[in-house]
């Protein structure tokens, strides 16, 4: 890795800032990449999961390729100099100002199981975008899949722009300690404090895109079958192993008993029999599946009012868990405490919105909230009030999927952002050109030494209020 890095630092050093045609050269790499090789992409992840729907699988290679064609499309806009007003009066000198946006060098990237294709290709085709070099390490828990990208990479772009390194937890650990000119880790917040705690050793700067426990609210105003509809669906997407899949909802519970059974009703709509649906994915690995389990069992020993959507049971052998909710878990379980990743769903029943409201804000900032509501003022109260990485309302997952918004978390949910024009200031040092005009203004205000009575009263005009 060490050798790589050097090799990839030189290749920058002798070409420090690519033109328009190279990095969109780059770009469309990623896109063949993509395009050509879509169905040994989806037959490797499916072979990870065990299952995962051939659907879901071309719509995160659809999802990749559409960010990339945007990036692709307004590459050329987003690299011209930014211009900056003057203050006054040096513009009437002939001076200027403005901001370059320059590749920062060789940017590292560390992606997730949950989304391997697209959490690769996504910030590693915006970085190419602005013009640095690569090295990703895809996660160990998709091995088929990183395996593929190590191999498609090779043959796509030389290795002094992109290279693949593969491996566990101890290569993991050795590459987020390397001594990058960026560091990007899409995963969990706790191995999140780890990658940051390795980058501050080389003062590299980092974007951490985490996870945490989304909330959904339900208001009075929300059309319940609608909000359900919309929820499960984006809920049931890669079976709840999404940073941004819906944590736990906020149901009146005046509306609970409907809900559950709109939730019964939908769910047997879409997943009739979720164990032979070619449309449910499955748990990723056997570690996973039993953490769910056992997050289900305990809540039921504690005497919460465990609801599963599907007569089905679970199977093990397949790693298949069809969608079960938790009605207002005590706060000490497992399911309440950790960010659930998985087929379960919290429901916690609510009389004013200003209770939801409270209850989010005494917990770390989520990466997403969702709102359903068509009142303004709920509306108002619930997103106004409240901070999150994004917010979709009246639908879920749905803003994480527009590439001219920025992604990203806050607080505990994350640093840093990307995507779009957002990704590329993300992966750019923002550098400061200021051109001096045909007259010194310093000559002009006497603050070239000796100092004059000129400059001091100069100084003295300008401290005021």
């Amino acid at each position: 890795m060490e050798n790589i890095l050097g090799v990839q630092k030189q290749a920058h050093l002798e070409q420090a800032v690519p033109g328009l045609a190279q990095r969109r050269q780059s770009l469309q790499g990623c896109i063949d990449l993509l395009v050509e090789n879509q169905k040994a992409l989806c037959r490797a992840v499916s072979e990870d999961f065990g299952h995962r729907s051939e659907h879901l699988n071309l719509m995160e290679i659809m999802g990749s390729v559409a960010n990339l064609k945007y990036t692709y499309k307004h590459l050329g806009k987003w690299m011209q100099p930014e211009r900056r007003p003057m203050q006054f009066p040096l513009g009437l000198l002939g001076a200027g100002t403005c901001v370059e946006y320059q590749p920062k060098g060789v940017v590292g990237v560390v992606s997730p199981w949950n989304f391997p294709v697209k959490l690769s290709l996504v910030p590693m085709g915006e970085a190419l975008a602005t013009g640095n070099r690569v090295m990703l390490k895809p996660s160990e828990f998709t091995p088929r899949t990183s395996t593929l990208l190590h191999e498609l990479v090779g043959r796509y772009f030389s290795e002094d722009e992109v290279a693949v390194v593969t491996g566990g937890p101890e290569v993991g650990a050795a590459f987020s300690a390397l001594p990058f000119d960026h560091l990007f880790f899409t995963g969990a917040p706790s191995i999140g404090r780890q990658v940051m705690a390795a980058a501050s050793k080389n003062l590299t700067p980092v974007t951490l895109e985490l996870g945490g426990k989304s909330p959904v609210v339900v208001a009075p105003s929300a059309r319940l079958e609608e909000a359900v509809e919309r929820i499960l669906t984006a809920k049931t997407q890669n079976a709840g192993q999404v940073c941004v899949a819906p944590d736990y909802v906020f149901v009146q519970d005046s509306s609970l008993e409907e809900f559950i059974s709109c939730c019964r009703k939908v769910f047997a709509q879409q997943y009739p029999d979720p164990i032979s649906s070619p449309d449910y994915t499955a748990l990723i690995d056997e570690r996973h599946y039993q953490r769910i389990r056992m997050c289900v069992d305990e809540a039921a020993e504690a005497g919460a009012r465990v609801v599963p959507l599907s007569d089905a049971e679970p199977v093990e052998a397949l790693r298949k868990f069809p969608l079960h909710l938790v009605i207002d878990p005590d706060e000490e379980l497992a399911v309440s405490q950790t960010e659930i990743f998985g087929p379960l769903l919290i429901i916690k029943t609510y009389r004013n919105l200003s209770e939801c409201v409270s209850y989010i804000n005494s917990r770390p900032k989520p990466l997403a909230l969702y709102f359903f509501g068509r009142d303004k003022s709920e509306q108002n109260q619930v997103v106004g009030q409240t901070s999150s990485g994004g917010v979709t309302i009246n639908d879920a997952m749905m803003h994480p999927g527009q590439p001219n918004l920025p992604f990203g978390g806050v607080g505990q949910s994350g640093m840093g952002h990307y995507h779009g024009h957002d990704g590329f200031k993300t992966f750019s040092h923002a550098r400061a050109v200021f051109k001096q005009g045909f007259i010194s203004p310093l000559k002009l205000i006497g603050a070239i030494p000796p100092f004059s009575d000129k400059f001091r009263s100069f100084l003295l005009n300008q401290i005021k209020k």
